[in-house]
């Protein structure tokens, strides 16, 4: 048998093993009709803190981030992980417990709760819809296809491997729903986890644990000025990034909302917090910084040619699944996560309160599978797919995060107070963006300017404009 056929052949059988052992989990959890939004959305409450570690871990860790980060081929982009525990521990001891408190399905629901109005959740639910459909769902299609092409040094169009990946991803998220994406996701994670350090292994024996003739600066964790994450930025945006992300973001924190309490979501965080710390730094700077020393500076390809190179044949093939597994994971994450913000945000509120939840999702699902395609070409011109997606969702980031803190911090403050202040930040972060960066500052930087902006401005419009004094609450939860 060749190599390529030994390739197929393994990637094959372990995606197929991957598939059986998630359909015998699965099986025998029906969708009853009272608790129809909550078993599709929320698998019935009953993921066990280890799904619930799983699944967050593979949802944020995919090509995206494989691909993205080491296609930096520098030691920085560490601190995003390191950061990201911090943000996990928030979203453990401060976030957890308060949607537990007022049941909520999405995020956004903690919105409408603590604002008494509905509008304030649709607006705020749209913004992540469109923040899924046009920054990450794109972004995992684009990064996972182009890492499929480098690996195997496929002759293929990228448009064509992205298109298969997103068809695939669709149709799982039709007929899975979250118990069936969550439970993929750990068993394709503890693989994943397993072959990436494989790799870092067998790429330090390649180079013979020699990292001389690699420039100082893709090795340092003290980013300059001029760096793509100067040290400076971990005392400014860093933690507000990492808070927006982990505790806010629905793709992720609906995971942790699927446990059957706060304890069991707790203990799925804080595993998924230490996953975070030990393994992933390695995986995701190490390759990169030595395929830099073999190859030189070739940005977002950097990864898949490494991997290629130093797997052999039948652990490549496994490797692929594992990958190939991450790709459909965290696109049915987001895919699951956004059509659970349109149903309960939007359609329920709007057009019809008792929705037939698995048509109205796969028609959702196809659009977004549709816009998600027609972005790809967009990332495939970007220089670094990880930069690129941290300045995008900046956009959204802060804004969005300003009217939770608002929101939880204080009582009487009018709804549209807080969307005034969204719709002031996206302008203003767009500005700093697009326009002109005030005295050159780093977009880290800048977040925190935008999000003490938000703030300010919702409170001061509150009070100036609709004649409402903010009062300070003392206390999360009721």
């Amino acid at each position: 048998m060749s190599g390529s056929n030994i390739q197929i052949f393994v990637f094959v059988v372990v995606t197929a093993f991957i598939g059986l052992l998630t359909y015998l989990k699965c099986r025998g959890h029906g969708h009853s009709k009272a608790s129809e939004n909550k078993e599709y959305f929320l698998a019935g409450g009953g993921l066990t803190w280890i799904f619930v570690a799983g699944s967050i871990t593979l949802t944020n860790l995919s090509t995206d981030q494989l691909v993205g980060m080491n296609g930096n081929q520098m030691a920085l982009l560490a601190w995003w992980e390191f950061a990201a525990v911090a943000g996990l521990l928030i979203l453990a001891k401060i976030f957890i417990p308060v949607y537990y408190h007022y049941g909520c399905t999405t995020t956004t629901e903690l919105l409408e709760k603590r604002y008494k109005n509905k509008h304030i959740r649709a607006i705020i639910g749209l913004l992540f819809f469109l923040g899924s459909s046009l920054i990450f769902m794109p972004a995992v299609i684009y990064s996972g296809s182009l890492f499929m092409i480098n690996m195997f040094d496929l002759d293929l169009p990228l448009m064509a491997v992205a298109t298969t990946f997103a068809l695939i991803g669709a149709l799982y998220a039709i007929f899975g729903g979250l118990r069936a994406v969550a439970v993929s996701d750990t068993y394709s994670g503890v693989l994943l986890l397993v072959m990436a350090i494989v790799v870092v292994i067998l790429a330090l024996v390649a180079i013979d644990f020699d990292f001389s003739g690699i420039p100082a600066d893709r090795l340092t964790l003290i980013g300059d000025s001029d760096s793509p994450l100067p040290w400076h930025t971990l005392l400014t945006g860093m933690i507000f990034i990492q808070t927006f992300y982990w505790s806010t973001n629905q793709t992720i924190t609906q995971r942790a909302m699927a446990a059957p309490n706060v304890k069991e979501a707790q203990k799925g965080v804080y595993a998924a917090a230490l996953i975070r710390f030990i393994i992933v730094p390695s995986i995701i700077v190490v390759p990169g910084i030595i395929s830099y020393k073999l190859y030189g500076d070739i940005n977002d390809a950097a990864y898949g040619t490494l991997v290629g190179d130093v797997l052999p044949n039948w652990l490549s093939g496994v490797f692929a699944a594992a990958l190939a597994a991450a790709v459909l994971t965290t696109y049915n994450s987001n895919l699951n996560s956004a059509t659970a913000l349109y149903v309960c945000d939007i359609h329920e509120a709007y057009i019809d309160k008792s929705p037939k939840v698995a048509r109205l999702g796969g028609i959702v699902t196809a659009i977004l599978t549709v816009v998600s395609l027609l972005m790809v070409p967009l990332y495939a011109q970007a220089e670094s797919i990880i930069n690129l997606l941290q300045e995008l969702y900046g956009l959204l980031s802060m804004p969005i995060l300003s009217i939770f803190i608002v929101g939880l911090l204080f009582n009487n403050v009018n709804p549209y107070a807080g969307i005034i202040a969204v719709a002031f930040g996206v302008l203003l972060y767009a500005f700093f963006s697009f326009v002109h960066a005030p005295f050159a500052l780093h977009y880290i930087h800048l977040m925190l300017v935008t999000l003490l902006a938000c703030i300010t401005v919702a409170l001061c419009t509150n009070r100036l404009v609709f004649g409402q004094r903010a009062q300070w609450r003392g206390r999360l939860v009721d």
